[in-house]
């Protein structure tokens, strides 16, 4: 209460704060939240443990067209819906091929991982900040171009920052931002490469001079 009558900017900051958004190695085991189905939610907790009820919440208040391409673009002639259970909700995917569709716990990691960006980065929602790490893992490189436009989509609506390893990914990116930017005459991606010797970390172009200073705290 001190805070709030006292600090008013305190609270603001820390509301602030605390719609970040950070998605870090979502679990996609047999047992793994986001394949049971849940109820409605505003968007994807930070282990996906609500998949199917963010992805309806897209589809209903976001842009369901983007969410169809998504995933016909990652899986030519699939399509996901959403079933409704007593108000708790379930994942279909039906993929060319299949006489059935399949629901969450048939998925294959990659395809549920993927699924799982997908209601991440669509979001109708979008933060101020949005941390994804390593976002590649366990995904098929044909999903890598996919999962690039999906990034590059969402840069355009809040401030992104994607640590990854995979290098197809980054130049996938770094082209689709560069042809979005041509027509939008903006910047939307910045890259920074990281590289270590000798156990230091340091930023590819940095120089000597433009190290922060930084010294042993005294004791």
């Amino acid at each position: 209460m001190l805070i709030e009558s006292a600090s008013p900017e305190v609270l603001v900051l820390r509301e602030r704060i605390r719609s970040w958004r950070f998605y870090d190695q979502f679990r996609t085991d047999a047992n793994a939240p986001a394949r049971a189905s849940r109820i409605r939610t505003p968007v994807l907790d930070h282990e996906g443990a609500d998949l199917p009820a963010a992805l309806q919440t897209i589809r209903e208040t976001g842009d369901a067209a983007a969410l169809d391409a998504a995933v016909a673009d990652a899986f030519p002639g699939a399509r996901v819906e959403i079933a409704n259970h007593d108000t708790r909700f379930g994942l279909r995917f039906f993929q060319r091929g299949l006489l059935r569709p399949l629901d969450a716990a048939e998925l294959s990691d990659g395809t549920l991982r993927y699924l799982l960006w997908v209601a991440a980065l669509l979001t109708p929602r979008p933060p101020e900040l949005l941390v994804l790490n390593e976002p590649e893992t366990s995904l098929h490189p044909d999903l890598l171009v996919p999962l690039a436009a999906l990034v590059t989509t969402a840069a355009e609506r809040t401030q992104l920052i994607v640590v990854t390893h995979a290098l197809p990914l980054i130049r996938a990116t770094e082209a689709i931002a560069d042809e979005r930017a041509t027509a939008l005459a903006a910047t939307l991606t910045t890259t920074l490469t990281l590289t270590k010797a000798m156990s230091e970390t340091t930023l590819d172009g940095q120089g000597r001079l433009d190290v922060p200073s930084w010294h042993w705290p005294k004791r």
